[in-house]
């Protein structure tokens, strides 16, 4: 079935490659489909173009469908070319020519834009609830770890000493940054474009306020001809804030990969966390790692693929856009699931102690001795000299004791304020107002 079909069919071959995968995909955009329909039928009803009567029966049918995409019962029907059809067909099915008055007043283009929008509400808000307790396992981590010790690079040269407390607090507070932008794209996509029609308006005398609340949008998209140009610039916005959290997950697991190296020997994991060789039997590998750095590599190129593909598109609806779902929608599973084993990997680390004791890392104290010597009223630039002298001479001495104060040091790693920043961040979502507003509409 197409809702656009009127006396010819398509050809075989240009149906089956027009559709692709959309079916699959349309799949995960089922309950909210049916969730902008129900909102969409109350309006219609306040705008006179629906009876009370036709409306509660529409209502009545959506949430039994709805329903059905909750338990996996929900299908496309292979003759039926996406979603939107499909949910036409079944209301049609039930309930006649009541059923065939649901389009009314919109096309498929503000309703994939709604449905799209919907999603992409949804699963920012469960990637929030993902992030969150991989948040507080590593400010826990931070905290138990505070004394001890590792080296910091810089040109992946010793530099200065570095702590385990210092180094799960560093993501810690990356994830704020990155929740801080997730927020940003849930802003953009928290915006209702339903009744921008086919990305014109319509000559209905609809209420597009009363579907912003219904559906519990925090806003609209206002002029019409955007609403449609937002479809792709959503997606994108969204993408980067995937790819920001990405990008944290990535380094977290590149270091992890260094330090578990043999070489570098910082820690360890228990055997059944880590994977072995065919031929040697003393290998202990950071697979877990190595996949989490690669699903992560790839979605932080989802904005540049994104953007590729919408690259010199006007305005209006391009059949382009259609494909952004195949390279998005997954990505927000596979986040979730790499937050989720880098959790399970980082409760179980386990960590050396005394790692700087041994000499060769004896140079990461250079600066605390350059910085013992301005305490007693050297000049910085003269201690630097002499402290180089020393070391070039090979008459460096050192000790490794350490005292840093200010905020965010080895000392003062400011667990406190960080989780402050982060609970600042997480009150801005209005997630409790969407539930409550989705809420009304299905019971």
């Amino acid at each position: 079935m197409k809702l656009w079909q009127k006396d010819k069919a398509s050809l075989a071959e240009v149906e089956k490659f027009t559709v692709g995968n959309d079916r699959e995909f349309d799949l995960m955009l089922a309950p909210f489909d049916v969730l902008g329909s129900i909102a969409h039928v109350t309006m219609l009803e306040s705008a006179g173009l629906l009876t009370r009567v036709e409306r509660e029966e529409l209502v009545k049918e959506l949430r039994n469908i709805y329903n059905s995409t909750q338990n996996a019962s929900f299908i496309i029907n292979p003759e039926v070319e996406d979603v939107h059809s499909q949910v036409e067909y079944l209301l049609t099915k039930k309930l006649g020519d009541t059923g065939k008055k649901i389009h009314s007043a919109r096309s498929r283009n503000d309703q994939v834009l709604v449905d799209v929008k919907l999603f992409l509400r949804n699963e920012l808000e469960e990637l929030v609830n993902t992030i969150l307790p991989f948040f507080e396992l590593l400010q826990s981590q931070s905290e138990k770890y505070k004394n001890h010790l590792l080296p910091g690079y810089t040109h992946l040269q010793l530099a200065m000493p570095s702590s385990f407390g210092l180094w799960f607090g560093a993501y810690a507070e990356g994830l704020v940054d990155d929740v801080i932008t997730i927020k940003a794209a849930y802003d953009v996509v928290n915006k209702n474009p339903l009744g921008s029609a086919a990305g014109y308006g319509s000559s209905f005398p609809i209420n597009r306020t009363l579907t912003t609340k219904l559906l519990g949008f925090a806003d609209l998209n206002y002029n019409v001809v955007y609403a449609q140009m937002g479809r792709g610039k959503a997606e994108r916005i969204a993408a980067q804030s995937l790819a920001n959290v990405a990008e944290t997950l990535a380094k977290l697991s590149m270091d992890t990969c260094l330090y578990l190296n043999q070489n570098f020997d910082f820690i360890s994991f228990p055997a059944e966390l880590t994977t072995g060789s065919s031929i040697m039997p003393h290998k202990k590998n950071p697979d877990v790692f190595e996949l989490i750095r690669s699903h992560c590599n790839r979605i932080k190129a989802l904005p540049n693929e994104i953007i590729l593909m919408t690259t010199n598109l006007p305005s209006g609806y391009h059949r382009d856009l259609q494909l952004l779902k195949e390279h998005l929608f997954p990505a927000f599973k596979t986040l979730k699931d790499c937050i989720g084993m880098a959790g399970l990997m980082l409760s179980n680390i386990e960590i050396k102690k005394d790692i700087l004791a041994d000499e060769k890392y004896k140079y990461l104290f250079s600066v605390e001795e350059v910085n013992k010597l301005v305490n007693t009223g050297t000049p910085f630039r003269d201690a630097y000299k002499k402290i180089g002298y020393n070391i070039e001479s090979g008459n460096f001495k050192y000790n490794s004791e350490i005292h840093h104060t200010h905020e965010g040091s080895i000392g003062n790693l400011c667990t406190a304020e960080i989780k402050k920043q982060m609970q600042t961040v997480l009150e801005s979502f209005p997630f409790a107002s969407v539930k409550q507003a989705l809420y009304k509409l299905l019971y």
